[in-house]
């Protein structure tokens, strides 16, 4: 049995995931090879048959809107700033992710697994973990943000047993890596492209994502774009209803020596509408060991990368983002 794939007009395929939810080990495998050429291609790729349910989507973008309205004052009682754990909120310009140009014209807000001051690996000072900040105003937010985060865990969770199929691996392969995963889950709002923008100014520079996998929920509002180096042009991803977007970040494109990609990619909101989108970024277990993985080098092949850990690689492409 084949995975079902297809191949919008905007050249990313949408894979179907429900395989991965039954027993049966051909369909499995199918899902596995339909995902590996997505990963050797593009590293971008749509999903469908994910399992999330739509009440739950709608809950999060009802929540996100109510909190990007509120008065800045009060959005600032949440600021990121004041968080040792990178969580809360980021006001509109507060990151550039494309190295030479202005600041994205985004808002954010940040939230990771919620861990108690005293818990020890707070206490040990590992990164970016800690208590979140919760926006006191809207009681409702912070349960839809917990059931959603839970949910991506159990949806990353199997795309990462996708990949390790995909490379022909066991599928508990990165059961290790899965272990306690760093992960971030964030709100974005982007107002309208401004009529006269600055020179190269735009709702998200473009950029490669740092860890795992990105498992991006979109709003109705076009402006994803994703790099085509085949035909050296940007791609719009526009929404598909009922599907996730789901790209590969840098640690992957190092763990398997650049065989699966992680590719560039950039907002620009042309809508002449509010947008709103959700990226939940899921980086795995901070200690574990990214090496090389030996099925992916050829016969004579070397590592481009040496090894490091989870934790040490984010911590690095942290500090060439926030300068």
């Amino acid at each position: 049995m084949a995975a079902q794939q297809s191949s919008p007009a905007h050249g990313l395929p949408i894979i179907d995931l429900s395989a991965l939810f039954a027993a049966s080990a051909e369909a499995k495998a199918a899902v596995g090879r339909a995902l590996r050429e997505a990963c050797e291609h593009t590293g971008f790729f749509y999903i469908s048959g994910h399992g999330i349910d739509p009440a739950l989507i709608e809950r999060v973008f009802a929540q996100s809107q109510a909190f990007f309205a509120q008065p800045m004052a009060t959005k600032l009682e949440t600021d990121k700033a004041q968080s040792k754990a990178n969580r809360g909120y980021e006001k509109l310009g507060g990151q550039t992710l494309e190295p030479g140009m202005p600041p994205d014209l985004k808002e954010g807000f940040y939230i990771g697994e919620e861990l108690a001051e005293d818990h020890p690996r707070v206490l040990a000072g590992r990164f970016n973990q800690g208590p979140n900040q919760w926006p006191v105003e809207l009681p409702a937010f912070r349960p839809a943000m917990q059931d959603y985060y839970n949910a991506m865990l159990t949806l990353s969770e199997r795309i990462m047993a996708g990949l390790a199929l995909s490379l022909q691996l066991p599928e508990d392969f990165f059961a290790d890596f899965c272990h306690e995963p760093l992960c971030t889950l964030r709100l974005l709002h982007y107002p309208p492209q401004p009529e006269k923008p600055l020179p190269g100014e735009k709702g998200c520079g473009a950029h490669t994502d740092f860890g795992g996998i990105t498992i991006l929920l979109l709003d109705d509002k076009p402006g994803l774009q994703v790099w085509d180096a085949k035909t050296d042009s940007w791609i719009n991803a526009a929404p598909i209803p009922g599907t996730f977007v789901v790209n590969l970040g840098d640690m992957i494109a190092r763990w398997t020596n650049d065989l699966y990609r992680s590719t560039l990619h950039r907002v620009v909101n042309t809508s002449g509408a509010e947008r709103y989108s959700v990226p939940f970024f899921y980086s795995g277990a901070p200690e574990h060991e990214v090496r090389c993985l030996p099925v992916c080098l050829a016969e004579g092949e070397t590592p481009k990368y040496p090894a490091t850990t989870v934790e040490q690689h984010l911590q690095e492409m942290y500090r060439r983002t926030y300068v």
